[in-house]
């Protein structure tokens, strides 16, 4: 009979925390955080830092330097698949995926649409595969589109036909990304750029990748949303759990069982493994939170990129701050409260906000001791 674990919301917080390197002890280095998360997010926003560089940060502190994330890219310890920077052996575990695209068995409409457009314009992708094996590293924009087929979408991907046949290719495992310059990706063969390994079959490759994730989750659903890259689910792997107070059926790490906890301050960022299932983050938190770049200046309630701010295994704020570069300058505008902080709390949080303006080389501008300080009605 199969035992489902019970678990207390701050039993499920604390697995959540300490899966997630978010503790008080601190990783040795970049890779061990990459290799516990499995991943780092790219994404272009950068009122603070990168993300990657973000989240290295908000594990190793103020000794992670973002020259080693590029180091590491560079010799191919890490790799850039699809908007995630990945360990490299990891590679592996997507290979078999790649050679059965669009996929095996009952394909998708939606996927079988895809291939066929791929075929339709199979001489473009002989012709970019011919460009980059005799002259790669290369941008999008100097390699062919000779597509007879143009792509169509309703989205800004619209007629972009080198650009979505190279995504394609990626999903292939054809061509990879090799680099970044100015922020755009470069394109080479992918035989240049994931290591030389032989590919993990694919049943027990989709196995080891819901190990790898509730590995570095902790605890999460069994099942969920479908999502285009990273799911947030984890099948069957671990042991079911239920959380008090919180319906349906989880699964959960057992080597996470038990264990000890001693938390830490961090500032995260908002697309932070820990806080990116937004669902997740509600039930096992209790946090309420969203990303309001998108929103219009004055119905933002925390700010353009406002920071989560963990203090143990509870989220118990946002901060909002931005990296002023042309005065150089980490403005504080507010540190919003969730919870009223002890003095203990607040000096914890402040030693983070100035690790923070260190490892930026910026100057800390902090606002006045009420400014922007919002605790419960």
């Amino acid at each position: 009979m199969v035992t489902v674990h019970q678990l207390s919301r701050a039993d499920a917080r604390r697995i959540a925390v300490r899966a997630q390197l978010l503790g008080r002890a601190r990783p040795a280095g970049l890779l061990d955080v990459v290799r516990q998360l499995t991943l780092l997010q790219i994404d272009p926003t950068a009122a603070i830092a990168p993300n990657a560089d973000l989240v290295a940060w908000s594990r190793l502190g103020s000794s992670y330097s973002p020259a080693d994330l590029s180091a590491a890219l560079q010799n191919r310890a890490l790799v850039e698949l699809r908007a995630m920077v990945r360990p490299g052996e990891d590679l592996a575990l997507y290979r078999a995926e790649m050679a059965e695209w669009p996929g095996r068995g009952e394909v998708a409409e939606w996927r079988v649409y895809r291939d066929d457009w791929v075929r339709a314009n199979d001489a473009c992708r002989r012709d970019i595969l011919d460009r980059l094996d005799s002259a790669g590293p290369l941008p999008s924009r100097e390699l062919p589109d000779s597509c007879t087929v143009p792509w169509q979408s309703s989205g800004w991907t619209n007629n972009r036909n080198a650009t979505q046949l190279l995504e394609f290719m990626v999903l292939r495992g054809e061509v990879a990304v090799a680099g970044r310059r100015g922020g755009g990706r470069l394109w080479d063969l992918a035989a240049r750029v994931y290591p030389d390994e032989p590919a993990v079959p694919a049943r027990e490759a989709l196995r080891i990748r819901d190990e790898r994730r509730l590995s570095a989750l902790g605890i999460a659903r069994g099942r969920g949303p479908a999502c285009p890259v990273e799911p947030m689910d984890v099948g069957d792997a671990g042991e079911p759990a239920v959380v008090e107070g919180v319906s349906g059926e989880w699964r959960v790490d057992p080597s996470q069982l038990g264990q000890p906890f001693s938390g830490r301050a961090a500032l995260l960022s908002p697309f932070d493994r820990l806080i990116h299932d937004r669902k997740r983050t509600t039930d096992l938190f209790e946090f309420d939170y969203q990303l309001e770049m998108y929103k219009p200046a004055a119905k933002r309630r925390w700010g353009y990129f406002a920071l989560p701010v963990l203090y143990g295994d509870r989220l118990v704020g946002k901060l909002d701050a931005t990296a002023d570069r042309k005065t150089g300058a980490l403005r504080v505008n507010a540190v919003h409260r969730d919870v009223p902080f002890t003095e203990p709390m607040t000096a914890a949080v402040d030693r983070e906000i100035a690790d923070l303006a260190r490892w930026l080389k910026l100057d800390l501008e902090m606002p006045g001791p009420a400014a922007g300080q919002r605790a419960p009605a």
